[in-house]
């Protein structure tokens, strides 16, 4: 086909459709019995956390432009109103699955002694111990706010859940609506354990009850003298992404805060409501938010499922997944050597969750206590709380060597977590950088310079995932350890890009974005389909949306080179098209580590070109990101990354998705023939992680 031919949108999945089909096959994973029962659970709550995302981000974003007048399609010509038009139809469906799915897994729960029970089936002697409860710990909390000609509509901030009560004045004979906010402060499931000595003792069963069950039996206490009419559930979703002016902003620090304070105040763009709210209740919240009845998502059960992380608190092992301690590397751990000394002799790949992170701080506190270290330089993307990365760095600040971090406030939802951590660094004496102007820096490296005898030698650490010890017991991600001189040159001219005034253009090993990642990609895919023989690629990442990557696939495609896609999310390329994207194949590892890891693999006529690195194929990584994607060039490291990362994903049969030519997913094979052998790749990854060493 020619290339005019290859920019057919026939040819494209429509991003967020693409990322709605990403929340299908998470919320789909509740049903794989595969899982454990809690598991199954906690899969709900991902969903929900997902779809509130994608509405305060994705749909605002599309709701901003229609109503700006924007006109551009993307690559697969979709509209914006046909985009919102799409995920309406969709959302309407994936909502009576979730209320369906739920339905299903309470049922299990039920037969495993645990019961979310309705407030109106409770003995009266629960109900009564419950009211206590209420008087005690709900009610101080509670603030009802009227709206009728002398109070305004209340402000109803985002993702709160509410009641809408109506109440009646028995004297006058007129009913008047309030809203009542439930506290997020507070257990969303109350645990009747509790409120009843005799469960003490029934270690088998746990049984709770909503919390907003509580609240609506016991509204008289808070509207004394009315008679309670009805309450009903809702709850809204409003824009929560921030446009900021960098260019005009005198202090990008402040003004981000003030972007802040402004998310609580965004349009609503979603409505959730329990499905019995009455029609004119339904259509006061329409009117007093500004929606219409296509923003409005009526739900058979309760809303806001992601309050199920709830239960994966209970003490019932044999209802979650096996606990995985992850395990320092032998070549660090058993050496007899400090880690500057191993890393001279070779590099070392860590693979986390299944290996520890610890080899990570280990490298940093290393970093701040040798007295020969003289420079430690950083970027920080997403960090979380209580962060041992900014204390092995503040550390570093009091042992005399100079840290310069450079922080990328702009990380959405991180903001001001980063702000904070930022701040701190600061007053530690911590060189802080904030980013550069029309950029978000997402790369993700350290460098340690070093004195040894009369020349300074650069440690890196180089990785695709964020310094977040949370995130790294969960999200699948590789780092590499290393102190090659060529890589070290490469550092130290990014962090002069990124500290100082660099125009540098070229480097030596380094896919650099937004300057030379995306032509080197393409010049590689390209290459592969030039070799004699029929070539490879496999490609892992979270998304591939960028539409010249694609085409470039394509071709590679059509001369007969097999591509390997493993796409966990968003996936605009559709496989198996005839005389297209033939030998185009697409899985999405849906499991219990969030695959996160980048890699890119060219089979280059047996003479392999493997690199990783932080960037998705999606154009904000490749033209507005300051990425870095460095080279593995050890042939024992590549040949681990393709044997033990890269072809049991391709493998599996238990968690990986596949994707169709129309762009939907085939579940995994084990969910639909019994005959198939089960094989998950995370679960042989555990199996075969690095056995236990002695910790330090």
């Amino acid at each position: 086909m020619s290339e005019q031919n290859l920019k057919n949108p026939a040819l494209y999945v429509n991003r967020e459709l693409g990322q709605i089909e990403f929340n299908r096959r998470v919320l789909a994973e509740s049903m794989n019995r595969t899982h454990p029962l809690l598991e199954r659970a906690k899969y709900l709550a991902i969903y929900a956390s997902n779809m509130d995302e994608f509405f305060m981000v994705r749909v605002s974003g599309l709701k901003q432009q229609v109503w700006h007048g924007v006109s551009n399609v993307p690559p697969d010509g979709l509209t914006p109103r046909e985009q919102l038009s799409a995920i309406n139809r969709v959302c309407v469906r994936l909502v009576e699955d979730q209320a369906q799915y739920w339905r299903n897994i309470e049922e299990e729960l039920i037969s495993e002694g645990i019961q979310i029970r309705n407030y109106s089936a409770l003995k009266s002697n629960r109900q009564n111990k419950l009211r206590r409860y209420f008087t005690d710990e709900i009610f101080p909390a509670l603030t009802p706010l009227a709206f009728d000609p002398s109070h305004p509509f209340p402000h109803i901030s985002n993702l709160s859940l509410n009641l809408a009560v109506v109440v009646n004045d028995p004297d006058l004979q007129v009913r008047h609506f309030a809203r009542v906010k439930v506290p997020a402060t507070l257990p969303r499931l109350v645990p009747l354990r509790r409120f009843d000595p005799d469960d003490i003792h029934q270690s088998s069963g746990q049984k709770f009850v909503w919390i907003e069950q509580v609240i609506k039996a016991n509204l008289d206490m808070l509207f004394p003298g009315m008679e309670i009419v009805d309450a009903y559930p809702f709850r809204v979703t409003r824009n929560n992404d921030m446009e900021i002016q960098e260019e005009e902003a005198d202090d990008l620090l402040l003004t981000l805060e003030e972007s802040l304070r402004q998310r609580h105040f965004g349009q609503v763009v979603r409505l959730e409501i329990e499905e019995s709210m009455p029609d004119h209740i339904r259509a006061m919240l329409m009117r007093n938010f500004e929606i219409s009845q296509s923003d409005v998502y009526s739900i058979d059960g309760p809303l806001a499922l992601n309050a199920l992380w709830e239960l994966l608190k209970l003490e019932r092992p044999d209802l979650k997944d096996t606990p995985h301690r992850a395990n320092r590397s032998p070549l660090i751990v058993n050496s007899g050597k400090d880690i500057f000394t191993v890393l001279r002799e070779q590099d070392i790949l860590v693979h986390r969750p299944y290996e520890s992170f610890g080899d990570v701080i280990a490298f940093l506190n290393a970093a701040a206590n040798d007295p020969d270290v003289v420079a430690i330089k950083m970027t920080l993307y997403r960090v979380g709380r209580n962060p041992a990365v900014v204390s092995a760095l503040m550390h570093a600040r009091e042992k005399g060597k100079q840290v310069a971090v450079l922080v990328e406030i702009k990380a959405r939802f991180d903001e001001e977590s980063n702000i904070t951590w930022a701040r701190a660094l600061e007053k530690a004496g911590v060189h802080v950088i904030y980013g550069l102007i029309g950029l978000k820096t997402h790369a993700k490296i350290t460098m340690v310079v070093r004195r040894e005898g009369t020349r300074l030698r650069r440690y890196m650490h180089l990785s695709t995932g964020n310094y977040n010890a949370t995130t790294a017991k969960v999200y699948e991600d590789i780092d590499l350890l290393t102190s090659r001189e060529d890589l070290g040159e490469d550092a130290t001219d990014i962090f002069n890009y990124l500290t100082g005034y660099s125009r540098q253009r070229a480097y030596q090993k380094f896919l650099v974005a937004p300057i030379t990642l995306r032509p080197q990609l393409l010049t590689l895919i390209e290459q592969e389909a030039t070799h004699e023989k029929n070539g490879r690629i496999v490609i892992k990442c979270n998304s591939l949306v960028d539409d010249k990557m694609i085409r470039a696939l394509y071709r590679a495609s059509q001369a007969g080179v097999q591509v390997d896609l493993i796409v966990r999310g968003i996936c605009g390329l559709r496989p198996g098209i005839k005389g297209v994207s033939d030998n185009i194949r697409v899985v999405s590892v849906v499991g219990r580590f969030l695959e996160h890891s980048r890699i890119f693999y060219f089979q280059n006529m047996d003479a392999p070109i493997l690199y990783a690195g932080s960037a998705d194929l999606m154009s904000r990584n490749l033209d507005r990101r300051v990425e870095i994607v460095f080279p593995i060039e050890s042939p024992e490291i590549q040949t681990r990354i393709l044997q033990d990362i890269l072809e049991p994903a391709l493998r599996d049969t238990q968690q990986a998705h596949e994707m169709q030519s129309n762009g939907q997913y085939r579940p995994p094979t084990v969910m639909t023939d019994s005959d198939v052998t089960p094989f998950s790749s995370q679960q042989w990854m555990l199996e075969n992680a690095i056995k236990p060493v002695p910790l330090l």
